[in-house]
């Protein structure tokens, strides 16, 4: 039996259609690499994204997310409730909470005292927007920034509202918001990933997945790369000991002959995603040292950061890399800050956290005003949901703290398209219930795409039989937002 004959005994099912798709397979092979393979270490537009996208003139070319994990309370930020001092140690009223529900951590207590936030509040620049004491530099934005009071969220607990915020859905397995950004519109860079994600070490507080920045059912060349803050940036981009720069050309040039091969006799996209990361791998050995070498950046620079931009790993670190990554051309810039989670000894650990964040966010927005960025970039700051009007626990002269709350939270939004120095929506007057303009999870996602020039019922993905999308079948544009 010659092995012509052979073939149609062994082979499988799945293996005849790749091999009658190879013709087909090499050109669409061509056609998602785009020039990932042609282009040269010098930096240029790469290829990438969907034909016909954006669908329209976009105000955003990339997004600076700095998510404040844990849930920051709106009432010791930008939602201010004097009239609580009156009200101190009184039950939170049956009529405002309405039956809702409870975490399992308050649902115990016997009574729900009121307590008011232990730092005052500031009108500040011509806007007159309110803003805590506790944030010093943020104040000095505020016409810059807007601040959305409305939010709200389905979920109640951390996991299952984090994964909303970045994917859309409560449940994993979705993409997330950056990979669906990298998958719709590509990357404005050659050498570096579309969607770069970095976390504040040493602050404890609730853990952070991976799938928080994967790609879900989308190819996995999509998912966000995550920088570290010790050894390598990232992991495994260094070559070996004793393998020069020319052998490592030589040995990818010979890999990417046999994986498409492998493409044109399977067809399986994973492959087209395996040659596209070894050949960002290589550029990334040169643009990545550059990119994280901060010698080059002036005193005044780390004046405006503070000095914990010169230590890898901090939150005001993290924030001036993503300034360098946003003029390199970076689409997607995750920033994740835990330790906000505080449902005992907020007095306390609340300092801790605007002081570890507030002086870098401000920088951030006033260094890319300053160098022309903030019109195209589009920075977002918050958590997952707010924090309770009422105690915690026991309630003290001294400290105090609260629970999860997902019916309002505050977050802000600048540059990219959006309306400056602007105080949409409002809560009622115990910060439990939204009064005016409420923006839920899938309005923030379809107006962040819309500043980037995507219809969000338009960027889809099929999968197991139904066109999925970031805003599920949900979401509107909040058009007061827009500048």
């Amino acid at each position: 039996m010659t092995p012509e004959t052979h073939i149609p005994e062994t082979e499988t099912r799945r293996h005849f259609f790749g091999r009658g798709a190879s013709g087909v397979g090499a050109i669409a092979l061509a056609h998602l690499l785009g020039r990932d393979l042609n282009a040269s270490d010098a930096a240029k537009p790469a290829a990438g994204g969907l034909d016909g996208l954006p669908h329209f003139a976009p105000k955003a070319k990339r997004v600076i997310w700095l998510f404040q994990s844990g849930g920051p309370s709106q009432i010791e930020t930008f939602d201010p409730k004097p009239a609580l001092a009156k009200l101190r140690g009184q039950d939170l009223p049956e009529s405002i909470r309405k039956g809702q529900r409870l975490t399992t951590m308050t649902s115990g207590q016997s009574s729900f005292p009121l307590v008011e936030s232990a730092f005052g509040f500031q009108q500040h620049g011509e806007s007159g927007a309110w803003i805590s004491d506790l944030l010093p530099h943020t104040a000095k934005i505020a016409d810059d920034i807007c601040i959305v009071r409305s939010m709200h969220t389905d979920a109640i607990n951390h996991d299952p509202a984090v994964t909303f915020l970045q994917t859309g859905a409560q449940i994993a397995g979705r993409p997330s918001m950056g990979a669906w950004l990298s998958y719709g519109l590509g990357s404005e860079s050659s050498d570096l990933p579309s969607f770069v994600v970095m976390i504040t070490q040493g602050t404890g507080g609730q853990p952070l997945y991976d799938r928080l920045w994967g790609s879900g059912f989308l190819p996995t060349r999509y998912q966000g790369v995550k920088f570290r803050s010790v050894g390598d940036p990232v992991l495994y981009l260094s070559d070996p000991a004793g393998i020069s720069r020319d052998q490592r050309r030589t040995f990818l040039d010979a890999l990417a002959k046999l994986n498409r091969k492998q493409f044109e006799d399977y067809g399986d996209p994973e492959i087209v995603t395996r040659i596209a990361q070894y050949e960002m791998a290589f550029k990334m050995q040169r643009s990545v040292p550059e990119l994280t070498d901060l010698s080059s950046e002036p005193e005044p620079v780390f004046d405006l950061y503070g000095e914990d931009a010169r230590r890898p790993g901090t939150y005001a670190y993290n924030c001036l890399l993503a300034r360098r990554l946003a003029e390199r051309g970076v689409r997607f810039i995750q920033l994740y800050h835990r330790g906000w989670d505080q449902h005992g000894s907020l007095k306390s650990g609340i300092q801790r956290q605007t002081k570890t964040t507030d002086q870098a966010s401000a920088a951030l927005v006033q260094d890319l005003r300053q160098r022309g960025l903030l019109d195209d970039t589009l920075v977002v700051w918050g958590g997952e949901f707010g924090r309770t009007v009422y105690c915690q626990g026991t309630l003290t002269e001294s400290e105090y703290g609260r629970d999860h709350h997902p019916r309002c939270f505050s977050m802000w939004m600048a540059g990219g398209g959006t309306q400056p120095g602007q105080s949409y929506g409002a809560t009622d007057e115990f910060s439990y219930n939204i009064a005016e303009n409420p923006v839920d999870v899938h309005d923030l996602h379809a107006t962040m795409l819309h500043l980037l020039g995507v219809d969000h019922t338009k960027l889809t993905f099929k999968f197991q039989g139904r066109r999925f999308r970031l805003t599920d079948v949900h979401g509107r544009v909040v058009k007061p937002l827009l500048a």
